[in-house]
């Protein structure tokens, strides 16, 4: 028997599997550890694309500082503490926190998120509120439809910092860089629209060329072309530890982040698996919505037929409602598709990509929900990770070959080789 100590939440377990099923673990690749602080001020020494951060910030009368909510991994506090000379230099600050279309964050994840600023700032913090049409700004359509509208405090700022970390995302290519505004700072009718075009080819992890949501963010962009926009973006290793910095032009800093995300993140498996063990790591596990994307890169790895098993606590629910209700709508997954053609809403692509997998596959889920949320959304519940294994390498019979896929939302397996 092989011991695997497995995350789950703040904490984790440890469960059997035998050696002769056992195909591998796979991690993000391992880099080197260095001191974040160096890590950061070299890239605010040699910014890309654009002067310094201290001359930018000279004539500026006031400054906004977008920053993702805490469903992403970014050490927002850290960085900020790194930039606190810059945040601190007499001038007027204002924080948005670009949530996009997700639940407001909590007082207490507010604090996760600033840190030791949180009780000095919290007055000029502000939660981007998708569904605010009147706090918005129309700013045309997109070559793909997708009508723009914006936070007004975007908009009209006179000048942004834009926080952010670049991982591997299962239909976008990768999250930050363009995704701080849309759909971070954007109207819940410009997200939606733009989700939509997940359910066409080349929505795909790791890819923007021919990556129809990816272009047509970068579309979108172009209506900020006017706008002066610094960007900080991090690139984390497993630990969750600062591995790459890059300072500058967002486009810049985007394209040099989203590089070394590439070979943290992407790894190799030597052949498909019948079982595929996902974890979601925290906080990416905060609900089942968010969590999905641990099963969409388990899937790339696994035999048709086969087995995925979902590892979240999902300690929010099921997270964002609309997805849900249409696989509760759906007796079975193909009718999924058939309701997603009469009326498509925010969420119906996940739940396009979950009932296209449950044609293909099984999905099982140790998680803390409900049993029967689990198995209005095709998904086969099990209280305890060790009790699914055994079953599904007996159902699978005694060749039956397993992956364990840690850190699931963010590691992209490829067919290619051992790693």
């Amino acid at each position: 028997m092989m011991e695997i100590k497995i995350p789950y939440g703040h904490g984790s377990e440890t469960i059997d599997c035998p050696e002769e099923h056992l195909v591998g673990v796979r991690f993000p690749n391992e880099v080197p550890k260095r001191d974040e602080h160096t890590i950061l001020q070299e890239a605010i020494t040699n910014p890309i694309g654009a002067g310094p951060l201290e001359d930018f910030l000279a004539d500026s009368p006031e400054v906004l500082f977008v920053v993702n909510d805490a469903t992403r991994p970014t050490p927002t506090a850290r960085i900020l503490d790194h930039l606190a000379g810059e945040i601190e230099g007499g001038r007027p600050v204002h924080f948005l926190v670009a949530t996009g279309a997700h639940t407001p964050p909590t007082p207490a994840e507010c604090k996760m998120i600033f840190g030791p600023m949180f009780e000095r700032f919290q007055k000029v913090i502000s939660i981007h509120d998708a569904q605010a049409e009147s706090k918005m700004v129309h700013l045309g359509i997109t070559p793909r439809g997708t009508p723009l509208a914006l936070s007004r405090r975007v908009v009209e700022a006179p000048k942004i910092v834009a926080i952010s970390s670049v991982e591997p995302h299962y239909f976008a290519g990768y999250t930050g860089g363009r995704k701080s505004f849309f759909p971070g700072a954007a109207a819940f009718s410009t997200i939606e629209h733009n989700h939509r075009l997940a359910l066409e080819e080349g929505a795909s992890p790791l890819v923007l060329e021919g990556n129809p949501v990816h272009e047509d963010l970068a579309e979108a962009m172009g209506a900020l072309e006017e706008k002066e926009i610094y960007s900080f973006q991090v690139v984390l290793d497993q630990f969750h530890r600062i591995c790459a910095a890059s300072a500058g032009s967002l486009e810049g800093t985007f394209a040099a982040a989203m590089q070394k995300a590439r070979e943290v993140f992407s790894v190799k498996v030597h052949e498909r698996a019948d079982i595929v063990v996902t974890v979601a790591h925290a906080p990416m596990d905060i609900d089942l919505y968010q969590s999905h994307k641990a099963i969409e890169h388990g899937r790339l790895i696994l035999k048709e037929g086969g087995i995925i098993i979902l590892v979240s606590q999902c300690p929010k629910g099921v997270g964002n409602k609309g997805f849900y209700r249409l696989l509760c709508r759906a007796a079975d997954p193909e009718e999924v598709f058939k309701l997603i053609e009469k009326s498509y809403c925010l969420g119906d692509h996940k739940a396009a990509k979950i009932a296209d997998l449950a044609m293909r596959a099984q999905m099982w889920g140790v998680t803390d929900l409900d049993p029967k949320i689990l198995e209005q959304a095709f998904i086969r519940p099990y209280p305890d990770l060790q009790g699914a294994l055994s079953a599904a390498i007996k159902e699978k019979g005694p060749h039956a070959r397993v992956v364990f896929l840690m850190n699931g939302t963010i590691t992209v397996p490829t067919i290619g080789g051992d790693s």
